[in-house]
């Protein structure tokens, strides 16, 4: 079922956001100023937490944030160019809030995201992500279902980043996460006749990605970038395959990429 009303809301963000992009280039701030980003990605697939969210068509993710003095604002939308099950081609909006801040080699975030989203109910989140300024940046983030279909999302990340000729660099990751949920409706366990067994609790997906950052000038970065995202147990293929929340019912795993162009100052 389609929301109706959305872009009201949609529209006033968008337009404040703008307001603080324009309005920050003229900021001035003796110790620190105001960053803004605008990033494009155009991938082959849009896969979020390891369950497909398109199929056979390329999908377009705008981003926008702001930030300042560890606050950030960052709003991200899914543009599918030949989506699945009456969608509209724009069919999610994201709204995160988050602080950022240090405390010697460990590094804090916290913030909260609100998914509008077409075809499904709205979701809110809160998190907390904790990272160390070691080798690999291990991070461990906690993410909180607050607003339909509880569960807890627990991820954790290492990355190393290599310098290149040309000021390039290579960014290699890898994700593994563990999903937790109050709900058997949202998040089901389910066995391989596709029977629900009561509410997931179990490692879920694991992801490996690599990304080439090409500086094209001072403020515009270009980057190709590949992913691999797998299940890491037997519960987790069933969710994946089984439970209705991928638009695809005979795959759990997926290979995808494309290539982003940011804008920052």
């Amino acid at each position: 079922m389609k929301r109706r009303g959305i872009w009201n809301w949609q529209k006033t963000v968008l337009l404040t956001l703008v307001y603080c992009m324009v309005t920050a280039g003229f900021a001035r701030a003796e110790e620190e100023k105001p960053t803004a980003d605008l990033t494009v990605s155009v991938l082959s697939q849009y896969i979020w937490r390891g369950f497909a969210l398109s199929e056979d068509s390329v999908v377009v993710q705008p981003s926008m944030a702001v930030g300042y003095k560890g606050f950030a604002f960052n709003l991200w939308g899914n543009l599918d160019t030949d989506p699945t099950n009456d969608l509209d081609n724009w069919n999610e909006t994201d709204m995160t809030l988050s602080y950022d801040w240090a405390a010697g080699p460990m590094g804090f975030s916290a913030g909260y995201i609100f998914y509008a989203l077409d075809g499904a109910q709205d979701s809110q989140e809160v998190y907390l992500s904790l990272g160390l300024d070691v080798l690999l940046s291990p991070t461990v983030t906690v993410y909180r279902e607050i607003y339909h279909a509880p569960h807890w999302f627990i991820t954790a990340d290492i990355s190393h980043s290599f310098a290149l000729p040309a000021e390039m660099s290579l960014d290699l990751g890898a994700q593994v996460s563990y999903l937790s949920s109050d709900d058997e409706g949202a998040y089901p366990e389910v066995d391989d006749h596709g029977v629900v067994k009561g509410e997931y609790d179990n490692f879920h997906h694991g992801v490996l990605s690599a990304a080439l950052n090409i500086p094209v000038s001072e403020y515009i970065t270009v980057t190709p970038e590949m992913y691999w995202s797998f299940p890491l147990c037997d519960d987790s293929e069933s969710l994946t395959r089984d439970a209705g929340l991928s638009v695809t019912d005979d795959n759990d795993n997926f290979v995808y990429g494309g290539v982003s162009v940011s804008f920052a100052f």
